[in-house]
This record gives structure tokens, C-alpha cells and sequence, in this order.
């Protein structure tokens, strides 16, 4: 007996809107349907009930129809466990398949050598722009654990970009990780021994990058990407990743958007002479306490060279809660900062305009 789910990828990520059950008799009262564990039983989820009447995980309907009873719930991440009851049943998290819009249809899981990566390509012929993603800390996988697929449905980012823009190419490979607790090093690490922590080979190393920029590399050679229109960008360890990629691959990309990206030395580094359009954004302050500091000195270096076309957007509390990002009062500042991380959201929503920028821009040969 299956048990499905049916999500999409929203600004939490991967959010479940509706359950399909296989049903014997009638259907039960919308009263005796709910949703309980870490993923609706949390402070945000209280104070969005308290202040809107309603929050993730609420039931909104429930009819049954052919033998399947089918419950729609206000949307309501993954990203933590849950439990659907009806009445007396209980059906946890593990017993359902979830379906995810344009990820099970639209994103090819290829792998080439040591790059294991989705694409989404567009319809009809000619050579088309792309965007590569590089996705944060935490949301790749490990050696011998790559599932090829939760770097694409963890955040709001490459399935967005693909049904928003669905004439370009999207690729999100995903990168081998280290094992750390990614909470303590962010909070704990500094900028001036931070390079200690790069291994080649794993995250969004310069020999990984390669091997990723070669795919890209051929898929221009064949005619199908746009030699002019390529475009990069990622969040935290994948905006450092966006960022080392104008180095590994300065031939290839007109314009890039790191978000909140790492800042190391060599980053920081690259960052400030950067020639080619670049439009960096991150929250007003997060996890990474120095981070603003080298962000505002390199854009600032860059257009005293002479670079008219580097931007920096820091999203004010007002804007990041626009999108319920650290919307919850009293917030301790830990929680804040790791919240307001969460800046690819109005980013990648295209406030200021900073992805429409991104898809203008053309690479002079």
C-alpha cells in the first residue's frame, strides 16, 4: 500500500501541500486530520498561528475520492520529521513517497566521472544561457553517500530558476563535503586562518570546480549553451564556490551572484579583482560575524579599479521579513544569525531586480 506526498520546492525548500492515502469507508472529519512533530511544533509555527490564524501544516481540506483520501495542508517543509494522523492511524514520514514538482520530471540525475549532478534543459533547439549552482555547507553529501538530489531540494534556488526561467539551461552539481558541524565552524571559525579548512577535492575545491566547468565546457561545444550567456552563483560555501569559480573559469562566465558567500583569504582576495560584472547580496549581519566587513572592502576595491558594474545588496531585517525569515520575536542572537542566513530567498525572488540584472548580462569576447 503506498502513501503519497506531493511537495514543491518553496522558500523552505522541499514543502508537502497535499497527502494521498488508499481509504476504506468514510471519509473522516477534517477534525480528527493533523500533522504533528518537529516540523509543525516549533516557536515560528506557534507565533504564525497566533498572529495569522494559520501556519504550515494545517489541514485545509480533505476529500475522498475513489478510494484515496486526499488531505491538503497550508505547505510545510521536510526538512524536519513529521507524523500524519487520521483518527486513530499514524503514517510517519518514512512510509510516504514524496512526489516533487519539476524535480521527478524535469531534472536529469548524470553523473561524469567524479561530478554527480542534475540538469534541467530546456525545450526546442538552438544554443540556450545557463545557470550554474552551487549549493551551501550541509548540502552536498559525503564520500560514498551522495544521494544526487538533496542539494536541489533542500533550498529555494535551481528548480526555481527553472520554472521561472524555463528557457535556460540549470546545473547543480553536488560536492563531496568534509564531516564538520557546520553551526560551530561558522560561528567559531576566523577569516585569518580560514583557508586551513580547504581540501582539495572536497566542497567546491578548484580541482572539483574544474572538472565541473569541463562538462559546461563541452555542452558549448556541442552547440547547446550559449558560450556568452553563462552565468554562476551559489549561497554560503557555494557563494565562496561562485566566487572561486570566476578564477577556475574566466573564460566562461558573463556575470555572477554570490550569496552570503564564505569569506576567506583567498576569496577575498579574488573577489576584489574581479573584472567581470558581479552582484553580491547577504543579510545585514548572520552566522558569519566578519563576513560583511570583507564583503563591503572588496566591492568597494573592485569599483574604485575601475569595475562600475560590482554590486552589494545587504537585506535589511525589514526585507528578510518580507519572506518570514527570523519573523519570530526575542529571537536569541544565535538563532537570529543563522535565520538571516537565509538570504538567497530574496535574492533568488528577484528583489532589486539582482536576477534579471544577472540574465542581461553578456560576455564580450
Amino acid at each position: 500500500m503506498e502513501f503519497s506526498a506531493y511537495a514543491f520546492i518553496g522558500l523552505t525548500g522541499q514543502e508537502i501541500s497535499r497527502f494521498e492515502i488508499p481509504w476504506e469507508g468514510e471519509a473522516p472529519a477534517m477534525e480528527a486530520i493533523h500533522l504533528e512533530g518537529p516540523a509543525v511544533e516549533t516557536d515560528r509555527i506557534r507565533y504564525l498561528k497566533e498572529t495569522r490564524g494559520t501556519a504550515p501544516g494545517d489541514v485545509t481540506d480533505a476529500v475522498l475520492d475513489g478510494g484515496v483520501l486526499k488531505i491538503t495542508v497550508v505547505p510545510a517543509t521536510t526538512r524536519a520529521d513529521f507524523t500524519l494522523v487520521i483518527g486513530e492511524k499514524r503514517i510517519g514520514r518514512g512510509e510516504f513517497t514524496i512526489h516533487t514538482r519539476t524535480v521527478d520530471d524535469k531534472f536529469a540525475r548524470l553523473e561524469e566521472g567524479r561530478v554527480m549532478y542534475r540538469l534541467y534543459t530546456p525545450e526546442g533547439s538552438g544554443k540556450r544561457p545557463m545557470i550554474l549552482f552551487l549549493h551551501g555547507g550541509g548540502n552536498g553529501g559525503y564520500e560514498g553517500e551522495r544521494d544526487n538530489e538533496k542539494h536541489i531540494i533542500t533550498d529555494y534556488g535551481p528548480v526555481n530558476f527553472a520554472e521561472n526561467y524555463p528557457d535556460i539551461y540549470v546545473m547543480a552539481p553536488m560536492a563531496v563535503e568534509v564531516r564538520r558541524d557546520m553551526r560551530n565552524f561558522n560561528m567559531n571559525n576566523s577569516f585569518a586562518n580560514s583557508d586551513s579548512f580547504n581540501v582539495p577535492g572536497y566542497g567546491w575545491s578548484r580541482d572539483y570546480l574544474g572538472l565541473v566547468l569541463d562538462i559546461i565546457r563541452r555542452m558549448v561545444a556541442e552547440g547547446k549553451v550559449d558560450e556568452k550567456r553563462i552565468y554562476v552563483t551559489g549561497m554560503s560555501m557555494g557563494g565562496a564556490g561562485t566566487i572561486r569559480a570566476m578564477s577556475v573559469g574566466s573564460d566562461l562566465f558573463a556575470a555572477c551572484v554570490p550569496v552570503c558567500p564564505t569569506m576567506t583569504p583567498e576569496t577575498f582576495s579574488i573577489l576584489k579583482s574581479m573584472r567581470r560584472p558581479v552582484w553580491v547580496t547577504s543579510a545585514y549581519i548572520d552566522h558569519t560575524l566578519y563576513r560583511h566587513k570583507y564583503l563591503v572592502d572588496a566591492v568597494m576595491s573592485m569599483r574604485d579599479n575601475g569595475n562600475n558594474n560590482a554590486h552589494l545588496t545587504l537585506f535589511s531585517p525589514e526585507e528578510l521579513e518580507k519572506y518570514d525569515i527570523a519573523i519570530t520575536p526575542n529571537l536569541p542572537y544565535p538563532k537570529l544569525f543563522s535565520e538571516n542566513h537565509a538570504s538567497w530567498v530574496p535574492t533568488y525572488k528577484n528583489e532589486y531586480g539582482i536576477m534579471s540584472w544577472l540574465l542581461n548580462q553578456t560576455k564580450d569576447e
